[in-house]
């Protein structure tokens, strides 16, 4: 009796174990199925990395472009900047010597007319000395001009117009000064030699 039912059990056992190569196989086909979903988010995953990474360079590379355009830019704002305020600069120097040489050329102009309106040979005898007085007088102030033209301008770029550099100046003013002394001295003098002249003339065509 107990055999008999030892037996049936066994049995039931030996079933059941009949139906586990069913159920690994189901597993086996899940679990295979959720390693693919896996491997396939495992891809999806390298692949966002990959762009990721990708991204990441170009960002590094833009960053360093920006960064080089805004020293470049820097750069250049500087040096136009000091280049403008230089040219700038030196128009405006420019235009303030060019206005001091036209107003000088004018004063020069208005001299040389004068003195070349200026003929002895033309005056009476009577006014001689006046007017050799006055054209003195008008020698000295022209002189006077151009020497202060000279100094004006020396040390500058438009020195040499007046024939040398601006070191020559002093020279030039004891000169002139010089002259200016002979002349005023000439001047003075000129109507005691006239006078003189003719009274000897006169005692010898006596």
């Amino acid at each position: 009796m107990s055999t008999t039912v030892d037996r049936k059990q066994h049995i039931k056992v030996r079933e059941s174990q009949l139906e586990i190569p069913s159920d690994r196989a189901a597993i086996t086909e899940d679990f295979e199925g959720k390693l693919a979903d896996a491997q396939t988010q495992l891809e999806a995953l390298q692949t966002q990395r990959q762009e990721l990474e990708r991204q990441k360079i170009a960002l590094e590379d833009l960053n360093q472009r920006k960064q080089e355009f805004l020293n470049g830019q820097l750069d250049l704002t500087e040096k136009f900047s000091t280049a403008v305020t230089t040219i700038e600069r030196e128009l405006f120097e420019s235009k303030q010597e060019i206005d001091d040489l036209d107003q000088t050329r004018a004063a020069f102009v208005n001299h040389l007319n004068r003195i070349e309106s200026l003929n002895p040979e033309a005056w009476p005898k009577e006014s001689l000395s006046i007017e050799l007085q006055k054209a003195l007088i008008v020698l000295d102030k022209a002189e006077e001009e151009f020497e202060q033209a000279v100094s004006y301008f020396a040390g500058t770029r438009k020195s040499n117009v007046f024939g040398g550099p601006g070191g020559s100046v002093r020279g030039m003013a004891s000169q002139t000064d010089f002259q200016t002394m002979l002349r005023n001295g000439l001047a003075f003098n000129l109507p005691v030699i006239i006078l003189g002249s003719i009274a000897l003339l006169i005692y010898l065509f006596k």
